[in-house]
């Protein structure tokens, strides 16, 4: 799982901005933002980059 919906909101940006920032269509960005498939790790870390936060704070820790 994983919190990239979280921090979209958060930041007021769009799939489709995000999609763009990262090279992905707006279906697959879409896919990951709703947990239906989860990003590889050099797209997390893109993703990470383009909304200016840790990776970490994508992540949903396994444990508490």
């Amino acid at each position: 799982m994983n919190n990239i919906k979280i921090v979209l909101k958060e930041q007021g940006r769009s799939q489709a901005w995000l999609a763009e920032q990262i090279g992905k269509s707006y279906v697959v960005t879409t896919n990951y933002v709703n947990n239906k498939t989860q990003p590889s790790i050099p797209v997390l870390y893109k993703i990470a980059e383009a909304l200016d936060v840790d990776v970490r704070k994508l992540l949903t820790p396994s444990k508490a």
